[in-house]
């Protein structure tokens, strides 16, 4: 199914009074970028990917987790007097 000029003005004069001339500029742009950002994903997925070089992560060693505060009896004893 091809669309002829007629079709084309049709659809264009809808546009215009759906969206305003005001917005139509805007949408033209935002639908461009997305034809463009679509045929460079596609284009992407032809060529072949290039190797990625090792990156080795440094890490600080691992703290031991805090051992929690237990009262002995004797600061027991000394809080209560």
């Amino acid at each position: 199914m091809r669309l002829g000029t007629g079709e084309i003005l049709i659809i264009l004069v809808i546009a215009l009074l759906v969206f305003g001339p005001n917005k139509l500029p805007q949408l033209g742009d935002a639908l461009g970028r997305g034809i463009r950002n679509f045929k460079k994903a596609a284009e992407d997925l032809n060529t072949p990917a290039e190797p990625r070089a090792q990156v080795s992560a440094v890490l600080p060693p691992a703290t031991p987790p805090a051992q929690p505060h237990t009262d002995t009896s004797s600061e027991t004893e000394a809080a209560r007097a």
